[in-house]
């Protein structure tokens, strides 16, 4: 016989999954390692692509800075946090594998996009042989990369993709 207490253990939880203490500690760690919680990334990892505008835009003002861009190498996401000196690198990695697989892939994407552009770019100034074309070179990439860093910073922050769209086409 069916009981109102047995109906009522036999209810479906209406507890939200981040509800749960569990949950709540998990996203405390996150947001304490400077995480985002709702999206598992972190900024840190767009440091790296900082890194590269700020010497692309260093170029034109000084052309012995395109030597320097010409070291930076491509890192994927555990990679940059691998070899970095972030505190929380592990869980930044953990995270980002656990992350939503829409927002991940989205993420991925753009961030895959800078690392073909700078690529690119290395290439072709490798190749260059005046500092005009170097210079030139610096300014197109930094014009392309900029917004794409926005871009990959409000998909980590959790911007919606009209504010992604917007941001590709302005």
């Amino acid at each position: 016989m069916l009981t109102l207490q047995t109906m009522t253990s036999m209810a479906p939880s209406t507890a939200r999954p981040e509800s749960t203490p569990e949950a709540q500690a998990r996203a405390a760690e996150l947001k304490a390692a400077n995480i985002n919680p709702r999206t598992g990334l972190a900024t840190d990892y767009l440091n790296h692509f900082n890194e590269a505008v700020m010497l692309l835009e260093m170029i034109p003002d000084v052309p012995d800075c395109a030597e320097d861009f010409l070291q930076w190498r491509p890192l994927s996401y555990p990679e940059h946090f691998t070899a970095s000196n972030f505190k929380a690198r592990d869980l930044a990695i953990e995270a980002y594998e656990a992350a939503d697989p829409t927002i991940r892939a989205e993420f991925d994407h753009v961030t895959g996009t800078m690392t073909s552009i700078l690529t690119a770019v290395g290439e072709a100034m490798r190749e260059a042989q005046q500092d005009t074309t170097r210079t030139k070179l610096a300014e197109q990439a930094t014009s392309w990369v900029k917004p794409l860093v926005t871009a990959a910073g409000g998909i980590i922050n959790g911007g919606s993709d009209s504010d992604i769209d917007y941001i590709m086409t302005h």
